[in-house]
């Protein structure tokens, strides 16, 4: 799943990146003879951060989604308990033909939770770290 998930991440980080590095501050550091290392630590990655954080939990959510949809579908590791495995169990056992709502019900809202839980917690790291984007 990472391999599949860091692209689009890398992409946007790297133009947001690139957009720093020419700004004026960044400029007038590396023109008063600091570092790259101190311009990347001082002027370009705390600028990033709240990007990386963004990323971070919508990535975090898909991974799960991820997970949960290749083990719905059977392709996911037969030992491992798993919600997508569960569902499938549900699924194969008719249990909404039988009003089974006990079978799936609880494992989705796992999965609904813990992905919006993530969200909203990384959200919230982000409106503490950095309030000048909540303006």
């Amino acid at each position: 799943m990472a391999l599949v998930l860091w692209r689009d991440t890398a992409r946007v980080i790297r133009s947001q990146v690139l957009t720093l590095r020419t700004r004026g501050y960044v400029e007038a550091a590396r023109v008063a003879g600091s570092s790259d290392f101190k311009i990347i630590l001082r002027h370009i990655a705390p600028n990033i951060l709240p990007l990386s954080f963004l990323y971070g939990s919508i990535a975090i959510g898909w991974a799960i989604l991820t997970e949960a949809s290749i083990s719905f579908l059977g392709f996911g590791d037969p030992d491992s308990i798993s919600w997508g495995y569960m569902l499938q169990d549900a699924f194969a056992s008719q249990a909404l033909a039988k009003q089974a709502y006990y079978w799936f019900v609880p494992p989705g809202i796992c999965i609904i939770l813990v992905v919006s839980a993530g969200f909203f917690i990384t959200r919230g790291y982000e409106n503490i770290l950095f309030p000048k984007l909540s303006r």
